[in-house]
């Protein structure tokens, strides 16, 4: 579930190993390119850390996000 704070969605993922993880960031990163929404994000080893608002809407939480998050969600539900 996505945790919205501080005007951001947030959701954080673990993986086996890092290899998993980089994969992971590879289909969000089509994605994001796709939704024209770009995270925030960070990885260690095989943990992925999501941030999601709005630049454009004084970075707070907008629907884009929504969408991008639930889009993310369907990834791990539906792999590729």
């Amino acid at each position: 579930m996505w945790n919205e704070t501080e005007n951001q969605l947030l959701k954080s993922y673990e993986f086996a190993n890092f290899i998993e993880a980089f994969g992971f960031m590879t289909k969000v990163a089509l994605l994001a390119e796709a939704h024209n929404h770009h995270p925030w994000w960070s990885n260690v080893y095989n943990k992925v850390e999501i941030r999601l608002s709005t630049h454009d809407a004084g970075n707070t939480v907008t629907q884009k996000d929504r969408d991008l998050a639930a889009a993310i969600d369907k990834l791990l539900q539906n792999p590729i």
